[in-house]
Order: C-alpha cells, then sequence, then structure tokens
C-alpha cells in the first residue's frame, strides 16, 4: 500500500495543530493509502510543540521535528517536503485556511497521472485588499519572470516523489516553491477552492516578511530588473546631454535673456540622486540572493526528531 506524506509547517499554532491532526486522520481514514504527518516546527514558544508530543505518543502515523529556531517560512516548509519518503508528499498550512479535505481531490488527479496538483484559491476571506494586491503582485510576477507561476496557489498540494527527489538534488538556500514548480515542468493539474479565514490564533507573517518573500521571488527567477536599471540609465545619460546642449544652444543665443536659474539644476539632481539609490537597492537585491547562494548553509537545523 502506498504511503502518501503530509508535510504540515507550524509557528505558535497551539490553537489549531490538534484540529488540523484530527481532519487529516478522519480524511485517510476513508482511502486506500497510508499516511504519515510530519509537522516541522520552527521552535514555537507557545503550547505548540508539548500538544504535538502528547499526540505522537498514542500515534506513530504523527512525526515531529523540531527546528533549534525559527528559520522562517520559506526554508522550514521546503525542507519539511524533503523529509517526506511517500509516494507523494501532500504540502499543508497549519492555519486550517486550507481545507484538509482537499487531499482526496488532489490524491485522485495524481492517479491520473498529474506529478504535481496545486490548490488554487478561486476567492478567499482573507480582507479584499489583501487578496487584491497578491492578484497584482502575480500579475507584475509574470510579466517580469522567465516562468509563469500559477496564480493564487500558496504551494498548498500534492507533489510526486519524482519532483520531491528533483527538489533534493537542488542546491536553493532560500528556495521559493511558486518559482520551482514551472522551473522544473512536468505535468500540473490545479484544483480550485475558497480559502477560509483563520478562525484561531494569529498569523506570524507580517509586511516585511511578505515584501521579503515577494522581492526574492522576482529577483530570483528575473534579470529584467537588472537589465532594466542599464537601459534606464543609458537614457537617462542620452537625455540629460541632450537637455545640456539644448540649454547650452540657448544660453549662447539668448545670453541677456535666458536665465539657467537654481530650481531646474536642483531638481535634476534630486531626480537623478533618487533613481541613483532606487536601481543600487535592486543591485544590492541581487547581491544579496548571491551572497545567500554563497554562504550555503543548510535550509534548517534541527533540534529534536520524534517518531521517526
Amino acid at each position: 500500500m502506498n504511503l502518501i506524506s503530509v508535510i504540515t509547517p507550524c509557528y505558535n499554532e497551539e490553537k489549531n495543530v490538534e484540529d488540523l491532526y484530527l481532519q487529516v486522520k478522519a480524511v485517510f481514514q476513508g482511502l486506500k493509502y497510508q499516511y504519515e504527518h510530519i509537522f516541522i516546527d520552527n521552535a514555537s514558544t507557545d503550547g505548540t510543540i508539548t500538544i504535538l508530543k502528547r499526540l505522537a505518543q498514542a500515534d506513530n502515523n504523527l512525526k515531529i521535528i523540531i527546528n533549534s529556531k525559527n528559520f522562517g517560512w520559506v526554508r522550514s516548509p521546503f525542507y519539511g517536503m524533503l523529509q517526506g519518503h511517500g509516494a507523494a508528499v501532500v504540502l499543508l498550512a497549519s492555519d486550517l485556511q486550507d481545507p484538509p479535505g482537499l487531499i482526496i481531490e488532489f490524491i485522485k488527479k495524481w492517479e491520473e497521472g498529474y506529478k504535481i496538483v496545486l490548490g488554487v484559491k478561486t476567492k478567499s476571506k482573507e480582507p479584499a485588499l489583501i487578496y487584491k494586491a497578491r492578484s497584482l503582485y502575480y500579475g507584475l510576477y509574470n510579466k517580469l519572470s522567465e516562468n509563469e507561476i500559477v496564480r493564487h496557489s500558496t504551494g498548498f498540494g500534492l507533489y510526486d516523489k519524482t519532483i520531491i527527489e528533483i527538489f533534493r538534488q537542488l542546491k536553493e538556500p532560500y528556495p521559493f516553491l511558486k518559482s520551482l514548480i514551472p522551473e522544473i515542468g512536468f505535468k500540473k493539474a490545479t484544483v480550485e477552492y475558497i480559502q477560509e479565514k483563520r478562525e484561531k490564533g494569529i498569523s506570524s507573517s507580517s509586511l516585511y516578511r511578505l515584501y521579503d518573500v515577494a522581492i526574492h521571488g522576482i529577483i530570483s527567477d528575473s534579470r529584467v530588473l537588472i537589465r532594466g536599471a542599464t537601459l534606464f540609465g543609458f537614457l537617462a545619460s542620452a537625455l540629460s546631454l541632450l537637455i545640456a546642449i539644448a540649454y547650452l544652444i540657448l544660453k549662447i543665443t539668448l545670453w541677456e535673456r535666458f536665465q539657467l536659474g537654481i530650481a531646474s539644476v536642483a531638481i535634476g539632481v534630486f531626480f537623478f540622486a533618487s533613481v541613483q539609490l532606487f536601481f543600487i537597492g535592486i543591485i544590492g537585491e541581487y547581491v544579496g540572493a548571491i551572497y545567500t547562494h554563497v554562504k550555503d548553509r543548510p535550509l534548517v537545523i534541527e533540534k529534536e526528531r520524534i517518531n521517526f
């Protein structure tokens, strides 16, 4: 009987982990597959680990990885996926916004031959402004990127063991899962759903973390920005030269009547200074991404494993 690995990253989710565990267990009671449910915890500071250890004592299907510190919600989930050794791996968040019952639909698509099955939000009960902002980001990403990511897919879905083995071979210190999926190719399917509102607990994500993941995704998968900086610099230089020539001609021909003034000079200086700072920031993002790869540090460092 094939084994399905369910991977759940968590951090300070004491109000949700037990409910999620029970829902996943109920899903597999109606399926012909064996399963393991691996929780990878990012060094929670609440009662999450205590609850998981209690559940693991009574159920060997529940396995726990406890990280030595909080390694973030990019590295830890990806690392967790690599620890699943089932015929397929399901990535499922711990906040209960993504329905565990959708695993049944994922498996059906997988049985049809799809190597990747992704849950796609057609609607979300999160604030409308956030959902709209995500939509704008996906549109911008697909215009700038060399790969087209699946819109409104968080990574929630099923991945065949073939895909997981490819992930293991990649050396990605900060893996952006959404861009890795189109990068490796393979046949994929989507299952639509409505994302629920978080009912319990507080999300650990912040605006800075959302920005960090968003800009890293674009930087890691696109050279458009850096090339755009070069092109803009060339055009700005050409324009500046033309303006300088025009000013020189006007001053020579209209020496007494044409006043250069300090305002135009000040505006020009501030404009080009701001442009330079903007593009230095972009270059810095690329350099930072290179630095992250050069360090070649592990995705996470484990503190403890239970039921493996």
